[in-house]
């Protein structure tokens, strides 16, 4: 919607060069903005959270496919902030770029020469003059007007940035990178698996196998006449996906699938398929030395044939089955029944997705995980494992103040930061579903502490947009936010590197029981 259509009809009659005003409240005072940097008035819209920002950023919102800061008019004045009503709106006015500042309510449209418009040096008010272009006295709302010049007023908020309307405002050129392959610890002593549950059992993929992990959809498609083991199909980026019920295939009890549920996307005879699960539970970073294939008189008993190694942790009293996603779908029923399901409905091969010279911005893989209310994601390469919380953490003496505590991982002392104080959002009691995220930081293998690790995900082409610059530091940390536009979410992104600083990094290198 226009702002013209938002807001009350005018006379337009005898305006000719005069200059239009759309005019609105914040408490008691009345305000106005010149008609031609406003593109339009909305409803306030749901905004996702950003750490490390300004208190005058609400946050950001998806408004038709593209990121829109969302700014507290009321902060940025100085006036105490009021609950939102029926009559709140936000007016998006070009800045350097669009910004949305939220006002208590639009009132109309003005037009006024230009000696109406006075000098504000010579006015009490509320708010900082230095900020307003003027005031326009005697209109025919027979109040005194504020003309308030936004681009100053952004400039000062934002100050610490040097930033100008050449520069583009906000927003930075910083998109998401992968870590520098010489970072990323290669030791081929070391095998990564993906973890997950069925029945309360313990079974593994190798991860290189996996090609993502998905929440469950809100809606299923069932297809007839198909195997047991095929739950359906649903919608994967505009691609169908069918499923394989993993309890099912295993002859467990039925169970139906809940919040927790995952599905782990693997590839077979070159086509996607996802594997449903009760829950996916860590990353495992392991030593091969761990890892014992099954013997032949094993493996040759039904219920053991999809298994090919067992991974014996925390000295073998934790036994979690390797499981083969190619004997997984060797069944000839299972393998007829995909066929049919995948020529029926002409479901999109593996290939697809890779049929461009170039795939990594394209193919992005990301690990996101949810921090209070809000989504985050990192590289999928940047991630060493993703291991459970112990029941306690063990406390440093004279530590630096960012780290929560110590762990025994596989006999290696690991520093863990909870991420919410690292990035200044309120500390939570801890849960079942917190996890600790590895990175390697400076050469320094450092965990992370986040509320829920919720899936892999391979971003779509063009999704990535620029992060907003709100501060330095944000600048720094955050390299890029995710539009998903058709899931109506925005996930930001993270740059693992700027989590800690050098310095910071040999600190926690030095850490000791």
């Amino acid at each position: 919607m226009s702002a013209a259509e938002e807001i009350v009809e005018h006379d337009d009659t005898d305006i000719d060069d005069r200059q239009q005003y759309v005019t609105f409240k914040l408490g008691d005072e009345l305000f106005a903005v010149e008609m031609n940097p406003v593109q339009e008035i909305i409803r306030v819209p749901e905004v996702v959270r950003v750490p490390l920002a300004p208190e005058s950023l609400c946050g950001l919102a998806n408004l038709r496919g593209k990121v829109l800061p969302i700014l507290s008019l009321r902060h940025l004045f100085g006036i105490a902030d009021a609950e939102d009503d029926e009559s709140t709106r936000a007016v998006v006015i070009e800045v350097g770029q669009p910004l949305g500042f939220v006002v208590d309510k639009v009132a109309s449209v003005i037009a006024c020469d230009e000696a109406q418009l006075e000098d504000a040096s010579s006015i009490r008010s509320t708010v900082d003059t230095t900020l307003l272009k003027g005031v326009i006295k005697n209109s025919s709302a027979n109040q005194m007007i504020m003309v308030i010049d936004f681009q100053s007023l952004v400039e000062q908020e934002f100050a610490h940035l040097g930033l100008n309307s050449s520069e583009g405002g906000l927003l930075s050129d910083a998109l998401i990178e992968n870590l520098d392959q010489a970072e990323l610890d290669d030791d081929d002593s070391e095998i990564q698996l993906v973890s997950f549950a069925v029945d309360e059992q313990e079974y593994a993929i190798y991860i290189d196998e996996v090609k993502e992990i998905v929440q469950m959809p809100e809606e299923v498609i069932s297809v007839p006449k198909t195997s047991g083991h095929i739950l359906g199909l649903m919608n994967l980026r505009d691609s169908l996906l069918p499923l394989i019920d993993l309890r099912t295939l295993f002859s467990l009890a039925n169970k139906i699938p809940d919040d927790k549920s995952r599905i782990v996307v693997v590839s077979s005879n070159g086509y996607f398929i996802g594997i449903v699960v009760d829950n996916v539970s860590e990353v495992l970073r392991v030593n091969r030395d761990i890892v014992e294939s099954l013997i032949p008189a094993m493996a040759r008993e039904i219920e053991l044939s999809d298994v090919t190694d067992i991974c014996r942790l925390e000295g073998g009293k934790r036994l979690v089955s390797v499981l083969s996603t190619e004997r997984l779908f060797d069944s000839e029923n299972l393998q007829e029944s995909l066929t049919e399901l995948t020529e029926e409905t002409m479901l999109e091969p593996e290939q697809s997705h890779n049929d461009g010279v170039n795939t990594e911005e394209d193919d992005n893989q990301v690990v996101v995980f949810r921090l209070d209310n809000e989504e985050f994601a990192v590289p999928i390469t940047s991630v060493q494992e993703i291991v459970r919380i112990p029941e306690e953490l063990i406390r440093v003496p004279k530590a630096p103040p960012f780290l929560e505590g110590v762990i025994n991982l596989r006999g290696v002392v690991l520093p863990v930061v909870d991420l919410r104080l690292r990035l200044e959002i309120k500390s939570t009691q801890r849960s079942e579903r917190q996890r600790i995220v590895v990175f390697l930081v400076h050469g320094v293998r450092t965990g992370f502490i986040v509320d829920q690790v919720t899936e892999v995900l391979r971003l779509p082409e063009g999704c990535i947009e620029p992060s907003p610059r709100v501060s330095k530091e944000h600048g720094n940390l955050f390299s890029g936010m995710a539009n998903l536009r058709d899931s109506k979410r925005m996930i930001q992104l993270i740059n693992p590197r700027s989590l800690i600083d050098e310095e910071s990094a040999n600190a926690l290198a030095g850490a000791k029981v």
